[in-house]
């Protein structure tokens, strides 16, 4: 009994934080979904009524959160696994034995991380610049016509995609050295004694060791991936014809830009479920694997 009251205190505090600010805002989200409550409700709060689900029928039967979704699933489903392998990619570079200036290239690696996102977004934009930008300048010497990357439908989400992994891989990076490191020596000069190559000792050792690091890695990435907003908000506008419309762009709009919370709460449960179902089908692709 004394052991458990030590650690009912010890959970107390940790608990007191969870409950006060996330379970509570979460509750009191969910109640909002159900209801109309928009501007009118800020000035009484006599006028907020319950409506039930239809604010979730509401979003579902709407195009634009279909094209807010697929372009949200689009930029995860392709910028994720990339930045995942980058970050491997240059994780291995890094911890090789063979590296010189470790701790440098890792903080060069690490500095867009730390980054403000919103004056990497501006940087970004005038690199993208049709006719101004160094990327197009570049493009220009190799002989090929200007790309109009964020005016182009075409163009607009890959390029955003491609900031995406530049500005996110370093902190996945520094996970994966850490799981490198973790791996014991050992494993790798039995392999060479038994003539293992490079790619046999990666396949059969490193591969296998990072497992839970994947996982891990494949979580926090397909959450943070499925939150678009700052890029496409800062880059695009979510344009042109909204081919970079997220689903956080559409609850943004809906909540702070028209004031109707009720539909933008609706529209964050709906992102939690997708978000959710993301982490349960990668723990449950890794129970398979093992």
């Amino acid at each position: 009994m004394n052991e458990r009251r030590a650690a009912m205190m010890f959970l107390a505090p940790a608990l007191a934080i969870v409950l006060l600010f996330f379970l509570i805002p979460a509750g009191a989200s969910l109640f909002l979904s159900l209801t109309d409550f928009d501007i009118y409700a800020l000035a009484n709060v006599h006028n907020v009524r319950f409506v039930g689900l239809r604010n979730y029928s509401d979003l579902l039967g709407n195009a634009l959160f279909w094209r807010a979704l697929v372009n949200t699933l689009y930029y995860c489903a392709v910028g994720g696994p990339l930045t995942v392998v980058a970050s491997l990619a240059i994780a291995l570079l890094v911890n090789a034995k063979t590296a010189r200036w470790k701790p440098l290239y890792r903080t060069i690696y690490f500095a867009p991380v730390v980054t403000t996102i919103v004056a990497v977004a501006i940087v970004w934009k005038y690199l993208y610049h049709p006719r101004f930008g160094l990327i197009n300048r570049g493009i220009e010497l190799l002989g090929f016509a200007p790309i109009d990357f964020l005016g182009d439908p075409h163009w607009a989400m890959p390029a955003i995609i491609f900031l995406g992994i530049w500005k996110n891989f370093g902190y996945t990076m520094i996970i994966f050295v850490a799981a490198l490191q973790g791996i014991p020596e050992e494993l790798y000069e039995a392999a060479r004694i038994d003539g293992a190559s490079a790619l046999q000792q990666f396949r059969h050792i490193t591969l296998p060791m990072l497992s839970p690091t994947f996982v891990f890695v494949g979580i926090i990435t397909a959450i943070g991936y499925l939150q678009l907003f700052p890029e496409p908000y800062v880059m695009t506008g979510g344009g042109p014809v909204n081919a970079t419309l997220s689903v956080v762009m559409l609850m943004y709009e809906r909540g702070f830009k028209f004031w109707n919370m009720g539909y933008a709460a609706a529209v964050a449960f709906i992102l939690f479920i997708f978000i959710a179902l993301a982490t349960l089908l990668q723990l449950k692709a890794q129970k398979v694997r093992t």
